[in-house]
């Protein structure tokens, strides 16, 4: 019988970027060869801001069209010193994701086996969240501009597009998402008592599409109230929404509240399966241990773990992860998480406990 074969979009681009993602196709690699239940074809694109330097686009034309031909697409990270991050961030980041109509931004946090958290008496189980983000629209919808520049009655303006069609099915979605998890609780992250516009529409379509699932508890939380209990009460929390903003902020405060941001992953999923989806760490290029060797495979590996899961390799997905949290549990962390290890250190030891599955 022959096992099914994907393919797989490689985007390093910047900073760390090639680095983690260096160590995130070593790991799979790894894995398909010792199950032997899959196959990954990976097709490398050197988009990045030195191709912006050299050619003024991050993207070939062409390039969208190129992606969608994969089965999913591995990014790395964007931004660099000496280009203005709005600039690198619509010209790769956000030209893929909305394009390809990459509405569901999904951001499971929790503690690993052998990592702490910075809260007082947090254990593993108390945080194990998943948050859902607005992806397409809200706050990063790029609507808006600026007139007069430089003169003191400069205006710049930043409009916040709330659609009922994308509010409905972010909100769909996440009630999905909770609906599939043991404590079935949603919480519907909100700022509609400042933001009485955009802000309502979301609240009244969250209680609409809430009474298409009347197994999943809700309840709501504005924005600010939410980050206190994220750090008060995390053991409340089980899956959240939040609009493209909120859950941006909220991602990285529930990423560093779990031990660090070099352990978060990102998938930017098309949930409608018409286009690839797209999986990502979180922590960004970080120029600042570029080239080091000191950066976190931890994040990308659990990239790669979502993006397993997306493709249907779900026994592949938690082989990878137990094998991950077993080298945490091991001791061979990188610095952010109190350890010495370098990057390939615990890449190798990532790549011996999966062997060890033969």
């Amino acid at each position: 019988m022959s096992i099914p074969t994907y393919s797989i979009a490689s985007i390093p681009a910047d900073g760390i970027g090639p680095e983690v993602i260096e160590a995130g196709i070593t790991a799979l690699n790894a894995l398909a060869e010792t199950l032997n239940t899959f196959k990954l074809n990976f097709t490398h694109y050197d988009w990045s801001s030195e191709t912006f330097k050299q050619t003024g686009k991050y993207i070939p034309d062409g390039g969208l069209d190129q992606l969608k031909k994969h089965d999913a697409i591995l990014f790395g990270a964007v931004g660099a010193p000496d280009i203005p991050d709005h600039i690198s961030l619509w010209g790769l980041r956000l030209a893929i994701c909305q394009p390809l109509q990459q509405y569901a931004n999904v951001r499971p946090t929790k503690i690993f086996r052998g990592t702490s958290s910075p809260l007082r008496n947090c254990q593993p189980g108390d945080l194990d969240w998943v948050i859902v983000r607005e992806n397409s629209e809200g706050e990063y919808a790029g609507q808006g501009g600026r007139s007069h520049q430089g003169r003191p009655w400069e205006i710049g303006t930043e409009t916040a597009i709330f659609s009922r069609h994308g509010v409905e099915r972010i909100m769909r979605f996440a009630f999905e998402t909770a609906r599939q998890r043991p404590r079935k609780l949603l919480t519907v992250v909100t700022k509609s008592n400042a933001q009485r516009n955009g802000m309502v529409l979301w609240d009244e379509v969250a209680r609409e599409v809430a009474r298409e699932f009347p197994d999943v508890t809700v309840d709501k939380m504005l924005v600010d109230a939410m980050t206190t209990r994220m750090v008060l009460k995390p053991e409340t929390i089980d899956t959240v929404v939040a609009t493209n903003l909120h859950a941006d902020i909220l991602s990285d405060l529930a990423a560093a509240l779990a031990g660090s941001i070099g352990i978060a992953p990102t998938s930017n999923l098309d949930p409608t399966r018409q286009h690839p989806s797209m999986f990502e760490p979180i922590h960004g290029s970080a120029f600042d241990i570029t080239g080091k060797g000191i950066a976190n495979p931890v994040g990308t590996f659990w990239t790669a773990v979502e993006m397993l899961n997306w493709l249907g390799e779900k026994e592949a997905a938690s082989t990878l992860l137990e094998c991950v949290e077993n080298v945490c549990e091991q001791g061979v962390l990188t610095r952010d998480l109190g350890g010495q290890a370098t990057t390939k250190e615990v890449t190798a030891a990532v790549v011996a406990e999966i062997q060890k599955k033969k």
